[in-house]
């Protein structure tokens, strides 16, 4: 049972959300950083107050960047009380691990990983509600007590998130599939936008900002992260490498069919991906309507769409910069997807197949 005080080693974006997360539960949150700019701007929107030497946190979570990371937590482990459990954030697990190694108190550090996050950083973007219904790994060593990795899941549940238990090196092996590699693709079509005429990026719509989303987070952040997991994605993006040959060699002969299989590889990959909750995927469809770029028609949309009884999975907008309106995408389960559209019909919308 966690009932604190907890102390955040780290006033970021992650730290402060933790925080915030621990205040909403009602939990006595000590907050520590190097950065003073970054504690004050915590303090001050509630995440906690400043630790002090008496001060004896039940579990310190270490959300300072990867550089720092092995350090910060083995300064956590010595300067913990005897029964106080020291937990962590960051992107990789193997090399926390290691650089723990043989200390005396490694049985009451357990690492872990929320699976969440923006593409900004600092404690101005933190929330409380950051981690609700997310995944978040919990990854303790050979040498973690029951106990300790218990104290962090019930951090992860106070925090609204859901367990997942991997081994450190699964961990590591999961996340270059599902986020370091995914980030570097993002950056390398967006790089391609760089230097691109003006009238070539006039044509931009979802689509292209779907797939550069992450590529706008900090360099000097996902720098450290990838290094640090290095082994595992340089082994997918030799994976990755070939099959981009095969793409240039399709493209290049003409091959449809080769590309369409290629194409199709990609497509069953999407629905791989689990739904929302964890659960199996469901066939989805989007339902586009057309909203008049004035204030307030986001929400008579929205209203009208909650009173169509119809859930809404997921929303992307997109502004057309030759009309005076945008248009929506709603997401449904695909066999709702014409009960929304007559119920938004039948408010005056305008929608899209």
């Amino acid at each position: 049972m966690l009932t604190g005080p907890v102390e955040i080693v780290g006033t970021g974006l992650i730290g402060t959300s933790i925080a915030l997360a621990c205040r909403r539960a009602g939990l006595e949150v000590l907050l520590t950083d190097t950065a003073p700019d970054h504690l004050r701007t915590a303090t001050g929107l509630g995440a906690g107050r400043a630790r002090t030497p008496a001060d004896v946190p039940q579990l310190v979570v270490v959300a300072v960047p990867p550089d720092a990371l092995g350090p910060a937590i083995v300064a956590a482990l010595d300067a913990a009380g005897p029964d106080t459990v020291v937990t962590d954030v960051g992107s990789v697990k193997a090399p926390p691990l290691d650089a723990v190694g043989a200390h005396p108190s490694r049985s009451r550090y357990v690492g872990s990983h929320p699976m969440a996050g923006t593409e900004y950083s600092g404690p101005l973007t933190a929330s409380a509600s950051l981690f609700d219904g997310r995944p978040w790994a919990v990854t303790p060593g050979p040498d973690a007590t029951p106990a300790a990795t218990r104290t962090v899941e019930a951090l992860v549940r106070l925090c609204g998130a859901v367990t997942v238990r991997l081994s450190p090196v699964e961990h590591d092996r999961a996340v270059a599939r599902t986020s370091h590699v995914p980030h570097l693709m993002a950056s390398l079509v967006a790089g391609t936008l760089a230097a691109a005429p003006p009238e070539h990026l006039a044509l931009s719509g979802t689509g292209v900002r779907d797939v550069t989303r992450v590529a706008g987070g900090d360099p000097r952040l996902y720098s450290q992260i990838i290094a640090g997991n290095a082994a595992e994605v340089a082994a997918l993006l030799t994976e990755v490498r070939a099959r981009l040959d095969l793409v240039l060699e399709a493209v290049a002969d003409d091959d449809r069919v080769g590309l369409e299989s290629l194409l199709g590889y990609g497509q069953a990959g999407t629905r791989a991906i689990p739904g929302k909750h964890g659960t199996a995927p469901q066939a989805m469809e989007a339902v586009r309507v057309a909203v008049p770029d004035h204030p307030g028609e986001l929400a008579r949309l929205f209203a009208d769409a909650g009173d169509s009884g119809v859930n809404i999975e997921d929303v992307r907008i997109d502004h057309d910069p030759g009309r005076p309106v945008g248009l929506v995408e709603l997401d449904v389960v695909a066999e709702r997807a014409e009960d929304l559209r007559v119920a938004l019909e039948s408010k005056g919308w305008t929608t899209h197949r």
